[in-house]
């Protein structure tokens, strides 16, 4: 195959997009070499025709679907309609400069996070933020799976079931491996009906919860909650009491992934941040008035993390003489959630495996089995949670098992979003001469508002919240999130001190078109192309 800088001249004939650039046809948009379809571009890549072209409608919803969550919304239940206040402000400082910041970088080089951050830091920075892309995965299946316990307590009707720590972490590792098996058997099933099983799940019981709460509201019915216009703003009784801020930040996450998306646009730079407005509204939607919904029946000392929505729809299917209904809705939400257990299950770390074969960990972690499923990565991923799942034993309370998964799991990726707007400042100094076919206005400006959020979140993730322990020391909470950080974060930075030759398992193909990242290469053969990054550097004496 024809390399990207090889490929003859553009002509005038060369497809191109609104704003000028060349856009993506089959001759420059190289396969993914780990993908079992061998005709997918590569990871991040655009698409591969000139002449089909995604709307900004269908963008916006791709991005609503891939974001939006119920799992967020009981721990904000309890603020009313202060909710809305916590959830605007993360979204202003957190959704929209995440969103904008990875669409430049995803309209200038392929690869994700891992080649941002290369490009900008080097070799072992790049690999250290894929590793902390796929991690803080690792450490969020504990809380989905959570989640979907909590909903089936409610479809065995004994809803108690959802407080006992060793039912939720039975469910956890019965789910988890039983995910871990359908994707090590290589098969398509879960992914087919993950789509249509997530919207069911998800956006079918949020609409629920709408409609239900307007009709609450407007019939006159007693609220739990005060309904004043001064209630938007949440009561502030110290650090502790809005700790739980930080899920909302980790509720948002995820906006990078679809940034590559922005390739698909006709043209990025006029119309993706008017997909980002209407995505962010959607999404700011899904969250606010569900969360309210649960706030009016619930009442707030019986509004557990993992059972608020449970509660809510009980509440409301026994006010309407229709109790039957709420076993039934529970299912769907633990189906929802489960299908994206399966989906996400194998995604992260096949990216991880991508960056792995390049010489960053050692061969037996990039094994994979005859249907080309990552196996040696996720047999170390299904350990990390089995332990993870033994905090539902070990901590008394189920909601701060909770809230100390997402904490980690909040803190590991916050790292990650950092690394990638310092990335985004860098490469616009670094390397102004890359093409991006959409780029941030005010772009020192936007990625440090970002990266002040990020650091802000992550500080607050170490802040015990009301009620942890039982009385147990105030330094045992953000002791046990830093230890579980430090050891999770840190083997990246081991590994990468300790490569060998023989751990890079790539094709002379692989090697030869490792540094082909630029979604936009020059556009003629006589144009000098970028300096390439280095490749990894050994040191003499490994063996």
């Amino acid at each position: 195959m024809t390399s990207i800088d090889d490929r003859p001249a553009a002509s005038a004939a060369a497809p191109k997009r609104a704003d000028g650039t060349v856009a993506p046809t089959p001759e420059h948009v190289k396969p993914h070499p780990f993908d079992a379809v061998p005709h997918k571009p590569a990871i991040g890549s655009p698409g591969t025709t000139a002449s089909k072209f995604m709307s900004l409608t269908q963008l916006a919803i791709l991005t609503v679907v891939a974001v939006a969550s119920l799992r967020s919304l009981p721990a904000m239940a309890g603020f009313g309609l202060g909710a809305i206040t916590l959830f605007i402000i993360p979204a202003i400082f957190f959704l929209v400069p995440t969103a904008l910041v990875a669409a430049e970088l995803a309209t200038g080089w392929k690869g994700g996070v891992f080649t941002w951050v290369r490009e900008a830091f080097g070799e072992r920075w790049g690999f250290q933020a894929i590793w902390l892309q796929w991690v803080q995965n690792v450490v969020w299946y504990p809380t989905q799976i959570a989640f979907i316990a909590a909903s089936l307590a409610f479809v065995f009707l004994n809803p108690n079931l959802a407080n006992s720590g060793l039912y939720t972490a039975i469910i956890i590792l019965v789910l988890y491996w039983f995910s871990t098996f359908i994707t090590l058997k290589g098969g398509n099933l879960f992914a087919k009906v993950g789509s249509w099983s997530g919207l069911a799940g998800t956006i079918f019981p949020g609409l629920l919860l709408i409609i239900f709460g307007v009709f609450w509201v407007a019939s006159g019915q007693p609220s739990q909650i005060p309904l004043t216009a001064a209630s938007v703003i949440p009561p502030f009784t110290g650090l502790a009491s809005i700790v739980l801020i930080v899920s909302n930040v980790l509720a948002y996450a995820g906006m990078e992934v679809n940034a590559v998306h922005a390739n698909d646009l006709k043209n990025p730079g006029k119309q993706y941040p008017k997909t980002i407005l209407i995505a962010s509204f959607l999404i700011l939607g899904i969250f606010i008035v569900p969360t309210i919904a649960i706030g009016l029946v619930v009442p707030s000392d019986q509004l557990g993390l993992t059972t608020g929505i449970n509660l809510a729809f009980k509440a409301y299917f026994d006010a309407f003489g229709v109790s039957w209904l709420t076993p039934v809705l529970s299912l769907l939400i633990a189906l929802g959630a489960f299908a994206s257990v399966v989906t996400w299950i194998a995604g992260p770390s096949r990216g991880l495996l991508a960056a792995a074969r390049s010489g960053y960990l050692p061969v037996f972690l990039q094994r994979r089995n005859k249907a080309g499923v990552q196996v040696g990565i996720l047999t170390v991923q299904g350990i990390v949670v089995t332990l993870l799942a033994s905090l539902f034993i070990f901590v008394p309370n189920i909601n701060t098992a909770f809230i100390l998964l997402v904490d980690m799991a909040a803190a590991l990726y916050l790292i990650m979003y950092m690394m990638m707007f310092a990335a985004a400042i860098r490469l616009r100094s670094k390397q102004p001469h890359v093409v991006r076919s959409y780029r941030v206005p005010a772009m020192t400006l936007i990625s440090s508002v970002g990266f002040l959020a990020c650091l802000a979140a992550f500080c607050l993730g170490f802040i015990p919240p009301d009620g942890f322990g039982g009385g147990a020391p105030g330094w045992v909470y953000p002791v046990l999130v830093g230890g579980v950080v430090l050891l999770l974060g840190v083997p990246p930075l081991i590994f990468y001190a300790l490569r060998r030759p023989g751990w890079d398992q790539r094709t002379a193909e692989e090697k030869a078109t490792f540094n082909n990242v630029l979604v936009n290469p020059p556009a003629t053969a006589g144009t000098p192309a970028p300096p390439p990054a280095a490749p990894p550097a050994v040191p003499p004496t490994a063996v």
